[in-house]
């Protein structure tokens, strides 16, 4: 089994893990880098392989927010909420200096065919990345655009099970939103997607 199989095997189990909104995503989500990172170095994705340490780092972080972030003594785990609007700049200027720093690296240090993708879609996987560990109900539009995106991405970078669990994922994570917004708390002052 080449570790393109693999790592597309534990990813399927991760996807589905998310959306059921289980708390062992994350340790999923410990071992699925591992095996991209040897994927991603070879396919000379140098921004993906990076990502990974990032992604086994929130996987820790999430799996201990979601853990022991409780915002109600009485809650048995942290709830779905919604983005809160405040954040919206900040991400999204994050996600341009992240984008742009991640871009200059590629250019500059590496030898990297596809710098803007490869460094757009981690740069937008990190604000995912972190919407998720936070149980924003938006970080699945967050991750559809990413997505697709990847899964073109590694097809033209020849690498067929990866391209096909990311086509998959933004399937995914379409009905992933519609069963999260099923769990959203139901106040008269929230707004509805």
């Amino acid at each position: 089994m080449t570790l393109d199989m693999l790592g597309c095997f534990v990813g399927l189990i991760y996807i589905y893990q998310e959306y059921k909104a289980s708390i062992w995503l994350w340790l999923t989500g410990i071992i699925m880098p591992v095996i991209y990172m040897f994927v991603y170095y070879e396919a000379g994705l140098y921004a993906d392989f990076g990502m990974q340490i990032y992604y086994t780092l929130a996987a820790l972080y999430g799996f201990l927010y979601w853990k022991f972030g409780k915002k109600k003594e009485e809650e048995k785990e942290i709830p779905i909420t919604r983005y809160p609007r405040r954040l919206i700049l900040p991400s999204i200027l994050v996600f341009l200096l992240l984008w742009a720093g991640v871009y200059f690296v590629l250019v500059h240090y590496t030898n990297s065919t596809v710098p803007v993708w490869d460094s757009s879609s981690n740069a937008l996987s990190f604000i995912g990345l972190w919407a998720l560990a936070k149980k924003y109900i938006e970080q699945w539009w967050i991750w559809i655009v990413v997505d697709v995106e990847l899964s073109g991405l590694y097809l033209y970078k020849e690498i067929p099970f990866t391209a096909g669990l990311y086509a998959l994922y933004a399937i995914i994570a379409v009905a992933g939103y519609f069963k999260w917004r099923k769990s959203l708390p139901t106040t008269p002052d929230a707004p509805s997607c």
